[in-house]
């Protein structure tokens, strides 16, 4: 699987991100050639446990994330920040939690984007909605280099790619810049050679830093 990086926009203080500033990165886009793609959407969901008394100590999760990826329809992952635990079961476990009622789901946050092929790369621009009806919350950008699997041999290109594309973003004086959470793959015991796992930790990362971004601004 090509490796991925998911960066987040992170809004100047005072300003929020609005469907106006997903158009302008967009055209950066077209400045590059890309060729525009098919839509790209995916869904990260916040599970809470159902306990009739919250005051009673578990030994289970009492939150964690479940995510689904578009270009892995048999999969699903589920996310345990805080212990540093990524699991990947078949889409088929969400039928059986919703008959075994023991996590609920708290929030669903959508993704919604279209893919762009430009060279080697492919970049997906995303809007985050709480659901499909409602105007962005976010946005994201997912980087992808089709050429390697490898998250260390990719590094370096990865990052002469995004150099361009920020000087890019740049020109057009947007209130605003696209940041990059690396996580530490080695955290979660997954080894260098790209997987859905590390795209789920990547979104769960870059999603986290989007709502620590968007509070601050608020506070």
């Amino acid at each position: 699987m090509p490796v991925r990086w998911v960066l987040h926009w992170q809004p100047n203080q005072g300003s929020v991100a609005n469907s106006q500033i997903l158009n302008e990165i967009t055209q950066c886009v077209d400045i590059l050639n890309g060729v525009k793609g098919p839509r790209w959407k995916a869904t990260l969901t916040f599970y809470r446990p159902c306990l009739r008394d919250q005051n009673i100590a578990t030994d289970f999760p009492r939150d964690f994330l479940g995510i689904s990826l578009m270009d892995q329809p048999n999969k699903y992952f589920f996310i345990i920040r805080g212990n540093k635990v990524i699991l990947e079961a078949d889409a088929s476990i969400l039928t059986i939690m919703e008959k075994l009622q023991s996590y609920k789901p708290k929030v669903a946050l959508h993704f919604d984007g279209i893919q762009y092929k430009i060279g080697d790369f492919q970049v997906r621009l995303i809007k985050v909605a709480p659901n499909q009806a409602e105007s962005l919350r976010g946005i994201l950008m997912e980087v992808e280099y089709l050429p390697t699997s490898s998250v260390e041999n990719s590094r370096k290109i990865m990052e002469e790619f995004l150099d361009i594309w920020r000087e890019l973003v740049s020109k057009k004086s947007l209130p605003g810049q696209f940041m990059f959470a690396d996580p530490s793959y080695a955290d979660y015991g997954l080894s260098d050679d790209y997987s859905g796992q590390h795209a789920a930790i990547q979104y769960a990362a870059a999603l986290a830093q989007l709502i620590q971004s968007v509070q601050s601004m608020r506070g």
